[in-house]
């Protein structure tokens, strides 16, 4: 979805890279085909990484030919198995032949089993013996779920529910799966941290699931223009204030070969997220919110009937409540689990036990959890990823459980543990029993460095550091700062990229790139401060960028967040105009030369200034933009603005067609035809109140893409977007 926090910074990360042909004075310079994610030379340019899981507490390199056992005191890499070896006891069809070993995973602490995935085929292989323990065909879905206990896996086929045990035996649980009744996929929107839709119990022998019944909803008529004949491609797209779709949660239990659903009663205007399952496998636990979202009750259900047995907690707040994290359980007390909510203001870790009484807050402070990442039963420890060393980093400390002390494991600077498992979580960066930590991080200066970090004795062994692939090549500067927001206390962050050769007497061209949504974070202490491919390719062509966190971003807090609570695009404009008031302050920033540039959340920001503000911002490049929230999605519209029938003033407020009348400077809108986030009708309304007004906007769209350009249009996308600037703002003189 637009505005899903972790996919989008992901993608933002990935983009740090460069570079190719040589100058006249023998510097080398940046092409987009370089820079750009889906370039031609991009994933040769990237910054070098290593592939790592954990075989209990073995830390194990995937390679491409072999996987390496990292000697943890030393560094030391020692073969595991190969490639070749794999290969040799597979068909020799290469859609059955393992490709690389860099993605194979370690199930089993005590076992010498390597769990690896072919294009047709999963199985399990013993590198001691040099033997398939296990292998299945897989099935041709995207969906599916495999469970190491029971070696059973879900997947959904023809639109129904299926199991194939250990044996390959096929049970099909599900007979009316359609596009209206869909089974085990993600639902509500993918909000409140739902990614999937299928769910093991702990020993593989029962699985939960989602079913969604959308038939209810609104569907949008998508069309796909490469057949002889335009087609119709509907989609079910529940709008603010309008019917939404309705959930229920589904048990199969393989030991009985029934399946029941839990009992919840009407799920009419209800969110079901956060199943998380008891350690004995016979509870299901979920959190349930109001449509308002308001609301928020943890709740336990038998996993046997289907039957409620308690609410255990419930949270309410007068604006929004945001729960995206199922409960942990501890793994040397069963009885109690740690709840993440944002009760006091700011995202940290509650202990409960199972009858749903609250035992200890274990963090707080000014500051921000981001991952529970894992525990050290031996210390009764738990890790986590914050902010309390500084907004704009991400670092690793224990927490003691019972005191609460939280002792920092890193070296206090950039952003840590980037290594990511199942939803962008990091889990995969701490060993079985947490002894061990794999600390993946950057620094502004420090592209990436790979630590091994002795959770008993704090000691860290740097066992990889990537070289600088911006050798050699004629960079940017990238520096950070921050300002005050428009109610002069908060402080915002900024990151700001000058042009290649930089004179301080000269005047440059100035681009705000915004996003300025909540669920993410554009500056963050990382290589170069988080900053784009695009940013250093424009820097190249003369431009500076500069890149402001406002209010209603994430990480923050709360209150940070909830400043444009039922008025989205009002505090953000006030904040990005102070930093407007920072860069005209500049004497190297052309005031008269002032763009915007923004996606999805940033289209609407970028739609917004530059119809708001039509003196400052003389060039805009709005890509994906919301233009009328009333349009947007049931889940995440509502959460931040209400809905249209209760909160008239704020949705009238936020609607850009009431300001195409204001637009002067040149915008391009930008879309793909088939966008199934913000729907195609955002851009096309605008358009038609810019006719109806006299205004000139201009206007690309991308057949059959979506909410992002894939693959090698994202480069003919940036292309574009470029030549726009070029075209229309680097011409544009300064007064005398």
């Amino acid at each position: 979805m637009m505005l899903k926090g972790k996919i989008f910074k992901s993608l933002l990360i990935a983009a740090l890279t460069c570079f190719s042909w040589q100058t006249s004075m023998g510097q080398k310079t940046f092409t987009l085909e370089d820079l750009n994610y889906g370039g031609t030379n991009f994933y040769n340019m990237r910054v070098q990484t290593r592939y790592t899981n954990w075989w209990g507490d073995e830390l194990i390199k995937g390679d491409v030919e072999a996987c390496y056992v990292v000697n943890k005191q030393t560094g030391k890499e020692q073969v595991l198995f190969d490639l070749k070896d794999v290969n040799a006891l597979l068909d020799s069809d290469k859609s059955h032949q393992v490709n690389h070993l860099m993605s194979c995973t370690f199930p089993y602490s005590n076992k010498t089993l390597a769990y690896i995935v072919t294009g047709k085929q999963h199985l399990l292989y013993d590198w001691t013996k040099k033997k398939i323990e296990w292998i299945q065909n897989k099935e041709t879905t995207d969906v599916q779920s495999w469970n190491a206990q029971s070696l059973s896996t879900a997947y959904i086929l023809n639109n129904n529910l299926f199991v194939s045990d250990k044996k390959g035996n096929k049970t099909q649980l599900t007979t009316d799966g359609s596009s209206d009744i869909v089974y085990g996929k993600a639902v509500h929107r993918d909000e409140f941290g739902i990614y999937k839709g299928l769910f093991w119990s702990n020993d593989g022998e029962q699985l939960a699931f989602y079913r969604m019944d959308q038939s209810m909803v609104e569907t949008y008529p998508q069309v796909n223009v490469f057949t002889p004949i335009a087609t119709l491609e509907p989609e079910k797209y529940p709008m603010a204030g309008r019917t939404s779709h309705k959930v229920t949660v589904g048990i199969y239990n393989a030991s009985t070969g029934k399946t029941i659903y839990l009992a919840v009663g009407d799920p009419t205007n209800r969110y079901f997220t956060n199943i998380q399952w008891s350690p004995d496998n016979k509870i299901l636990y979920l959190i349930e919110l109001n449509r308002k979202q308001t609301k928020m009750q943890l709740d336990a259900y038998d996993a046997a009937t289907g039957k409620k047995i308690k609410t255990l907690y419930t949270e309410e707040s007068n604006k929004y409540v945001h729960p995206v994290t199922p409960i942990t359980f501890l793994p040397w007390n069963k009885n109690q689990f740690i709840l993440q909510s944002e009760k006091d203001g700011y995202n940290h870790l509650y202990l409960f036990n199972t009858n749903g009484e609250l035992q200890r807050q274990i963090t707080s402070g000014k500051w921000v959890v981001l991952d529970l990442m894992g525990f050290n039963s031996n210390k009764k420890c738990a890790y986590i990823l914050s902010t309390e060393c500084n907004p704009i980093q991400n670092n690793i400390f224990a927490v003691d459980i019972a005191s609460g002390k939280r002792t920092i494991l890193d070296n206090g600077k950039g952003c840590h543990a980037n290594t990511y498992g199942e939803n962008n979580k990091h889990r995969l960066a701490v060993s079985e029993s947490g002894k061990w930590i794999i600390d993946n991080y950057s620094e502004p200066q420090v592209p990436r460095n790979i630590n091994i970090i002795n959770t008993e004795n704090k000691k860290t062994l740097t066992w990889f550091t990537a070289p600088n692939p911006w050798k050699g090549y004629t960079v940017p500067e990238f520096t950070s700062g921050s300002i005050k927001a428009a109610d002069n206390q908060t402080d915002l962050y900024y990151r700001m990229v000058k042009p290649t050769n930089f004179d301080p007497n000269k005047k440059y061209p100035t681009i705000i790139y915004v996003y300025g949504g909540p669920g993410v974070r554009n500056v963050e202490a990382r290589w170069n401060y988080s900053s784009r491919g695009w940013e250093t390719y424009m820097a190249q062509k003369g431009y500076l960028l500069f890149i402001l966190d406002n209010r209603g971003s994430s990480d923050r807090g709360l209150e940070f967040e909830q400043a444009t609570f039922h008025k989205l695009g009002v505090e953000e404009m006030k904040d990005q105009m102070k930093g407007v008031d920072f860069l005209t302050s500049l004497p190297y920033v052309d005031k008269n030369r002032i763009g915007v540039h923004g996606w999805s959340f940033g289209g609407f920001m970028t739609t917004n200034l530059i119809t708001t503000y039509p003196e400052v911002f003389k060039v805009g490049v709005a890509g994906g933009p919301v233009i009328n929230w009333e349009w947007y999605e049931v889940m995440y519209g509502e959460r931040y603005m209400g809905t249209p029938q209760d909160n008239k003033e704020g949705y009238n407020n936020s609607n850009l067609l009431n300001k195409a009348k204001n637009l002067k400077g040149k915008l391009q809108i930008i879309t793909g035809m088939n966008d199934p986030v913000v729907v195609p009708q955002h851009a096309e309304n605008f358009l038609k109140s810019c006719i109806d007004a006299g205004t000139q906007p201009d206007f690309f769209i991308y057949p059959g893409e979506g909410h992002n350009m894939r693959g090698h249009s994202s480069v003919h996308l940036h292309e574009r977007i470029t030549q726009y600037f070029e075209d229309y703002l680097k011409p544009l003189k300064a007064k005398e």
